[in-house]
């Protein structure tokens, strides 16, 4: 993938220290960060530290002969595949609106054509007034987008809308709109993740060890590379990610309704989720008490649906096989079982890869028989490696 370029903006709130977090994890997904920033932000947070993060030139002024973008401010909008004004005061959403252009930061938005993606952070008071709830929707009416603010204890100590968005949030949105002309642009991939639970009684039920990162990383890789995605999380303890429509399930029959009903427009389904294969004969309404149960408690349990085979209509299905034996042997089966176009297999005894892993090592099998070998990598890159096969397929349908 090319390099990507962003220009991000600092104004001067007191979130501008966030901004250097937000820098570090854009420079750590390979994302060239270029930052500006108005005289307010630098008596907040130095631009040596973006410089060290980023390691960029920082620009803070149209007329600092030091710096190649600060006379010649219509090459940083040039350079931009993003313009990411993070936090944005009030101030600035003011001059956007009304197309005031006194400083490095505002004229760059004036001048470049690539996305402008906003992150306001300000007072409630000032969020809520009516000067800046009208430049929103001009802002809004012009085509930029905006992430927050999200509704918490703010800096003045009170609580409110006005707090600067979560960072992955952020990250989230502007990786979307980077990759908005990626290879996957135009295609809906419903994609599954986590484990499963079954309720045996309120508290209690069954589930399987799976933590949903396989699942995640290839949504957001998906995200990333232009695709609207459907992700459908079982229980985990990852965040959400954004850019993307999520919902949360439970059940095995919970998965299956919403699969169904997402995948009626979708190209590509990717059942990256643990479903259970068994889910208890009755949910007790009440706690089961331990002296109420007879010492040798049996369970009676049902099949679920297998989900796979139920959703039969979607150009491309992608399955995975978890495997502790005869992993090869077991994937082929169930590919040619479930007439899959691709199934990737995984050793789940191992201990460095697979569910809970932040890495993975696994074989990708397709329906012409070929199999490709993946050496142990993180989950992410796995993501990249299944998607690119799915391009490949896209193109041939």
């Amino acid at each position: 993938m090319p390099e990507r370029h962003v220009v991000l903006g600092v104004s001067g709130s007191i979130a501008a220290y966030k901004a250097v977090d937000l820098a570090s994890k854009l420079t750590q997904a390979g994302v060239a960060v270029h930052t500006v920033m108005t005289e307010a932000a630098t008596q907040l947070v130095g631009p040596a530290t973006f410089r060290a993060i980023t390691g960029l030139p920082v620009s803070t002024s149209m007329f600092d002969l030091t710096n190649p973008y600060s006379i010649e401010h219509i090459s940083l909008s040039e350079v931009a595949d993003l313009m990411l004004i993070a936090p944005c005061t009030a101030n600035v959403m003011a001059k956007l609106a009304t197309g005031i252009a006194d400083d490095l930061l505002t004229c760059t938005a004036l001048a470049t054509r690539a996305p402008i993606l906003i992150a306001p952070a300000m007072h409630t008071a000032m969020w809520e007034n009516a000067a800046t709830q009208a430049n929103l929707k001009a802002l809004q009416d012009r085509g930029m987008s905006f992430v927050g603010p999200a509704v918490g204890r703010l800096a003045s100590g009170g609580f409110g809308a006005g707090r600067f968005a979560p960072v992955a949030d952020i990250l989230g949105w502007a990786m979307a709109l980077m990759g908005a002309d990626g290879d996957l642009a135009g295609h809906k991939l419903v994609i599954t993740a986590g484990g499963t639970r079954e309720s045996i009684d309120p508290i209690r039920f069954l589930t399987n060890r799976s933590t949903g990162k396989m699942g995640f990383a290839l949504a957001e890789a998906a995200r990333d590379r232009g695709a609207a995605v459907t992700l459908i999380s079982a229980p985990t303890f990852l965040a959400p990610p954004a850019g993307m429509s999520v919902f949360p399930v439970e059940s095995a029959a919970q998965m299956l309704d919403v699969v169904e009903a997402t995948c009626v427009d979708a190209d590509v389904l990717i059942m990256a989720a643990a479903v259970a294969d068994y889910t208890p004969e009755m949910c007790a309404s009440e706690k089961l008490k331990k002296e109420e149960i007879d010492i040798d408690f049996v369970l009676p349990l049902n099949r679920t649906e297998d989900i796979l085979a139920t959703i039969t209509g979607v150009p491309i299905r992608v399955g995975f096989a978890a495997e502790s034996e005869n992993m090869l042997e077991n994937a082929k089966g169930k590919l040619i079982r479930k007439n899959l176009d691709l199934i990737i297999a995984n050793d789940i005894s191992r201990a460095d890869s697979g569910m809970g892993a932040d890495n993975n090592e696994c074989t990708i099998l397709d329906a012409s028989g070929n199999q490709e070998d993946l050496p142990l990598m993180p989950k992410r890159e796995v993501a990249d490696r299944i998607l690119d096969r799915i391009v490949a397929l896209l193109e041939k349908t």
